[in-house]
């Protein structure tokens, strides 16, 4: 690296040293207390709901396209879904999520509630101001970084392996600039919008009758495993039971011919 490229990125360094010398100055300046937050990031809250709603089986499958079609045409606002399930069988169930304006979350909890009851709901939130203005900080230092390289970099006393390295540390702060961008998009999305999971299960009754049925329409299957287990016992038994008597039958014929021969003694 040349000298003239050493002495500029001295006096780069230098700068920010300076000032974030006098920046930890004003900070302290203001005694112990921790600096006040910025105005507006108060309500910086990233909030999620999970809801749980019963209802009859053969109402889980309408109120989930209900849902999915109301979100996909953003009837309540702008929405992306972004999950969907769905299962049969004796315990039937079901859940959706979106990801929708605050605005259309009740409405979207009452259209899935419709033909059953909301069991239960959850509400909880992030506080995504720390995290906001520290990617805010970020961006911030990239750009300042990426300006003063670009100015460096036109200056004409500059040797090639500088202008090389300047090439490689642009192109790594422009990739971490793209990265803080997703970073911040995806911070804001989870402000402007809300997650929400709504989960479908089927009522205690009707799981009741469906193992009844169940049990019932299993019952010429069980029986007819019984009575199979039941022939494999036998088949397996029968020559067992064969070998023994032929077995006891040479023992009582040995045991006559024994007494036999002591009466004649």
């Amino acid at each position: 690296m040349s000298a003239a490229l050493r002495t500029v990125l001295l006096a780069l360094l230098s700068c920010g040293l300076v000032a974030g010398c006098a920046k930890q100055q004003r900070e302290l300046a203001g005694g112990a207390a921790a600096p006040a937050a910025p105005s507006g990031q108060g309500n910086l809250l990233a909030y999620e709901h999970e809801v749980r709603i019963e209802l009859a089986a053969d109402q889980i499958g309408p109120r989930i396209t209900a849902v999915r079609t109301a979100c996909q045409s953003a009837q309540y606002g702008d929405c992306a879904l972004l999950a969907v399930s769905q299962e049969g069988g004796r315990a039937p169930s079901g859940s959706i999520r979106v990801r929708v304006a605050p605005d259309g979350v009740d409405p979207l909890v009452q259209l899935a509630g419709q033909q059953g009851d909301v069991a239960a709901r959850t509400t909880h939130a992030e506080d995504l101001a720390q995290q906001i203005a520290d990617t805010g900080l970020a961006q911030a230092r990239l750009q300042n970084e990426h300006a003063r390289l670009l100015q460096l970099q036109q200056r004409h006393d500059l040797a090639v392996t500088d202008l090389l390295a300047l090439s490689k540390r642009l192109a790594e702060i422009e990739a971490e600039a793209q990265q803080t961008q997703q970073q911040a998009a995806q911070q804001q999305r989870r402000v402007r919008t809300q997650l929400l999971t709504i989960e479908f299960r089927g009522t205690s009754g009707e799981k009741g009758r469906g193992e009844i049925a169940e049990a019932a329409a299993e019952f010429g299957q069980v029986f007819a495993s019984s009575v199979a287990f039941v022939i494999r016992a036998v088949a397996a038994l029968v020559p067992v039971v064969v070998v023994l008597a032929i077995v006891g039958w040479l023992l009582r014929l040995a045991w006559r011919w024994r007494a036999r021969r002591r009466r004649v003694v």
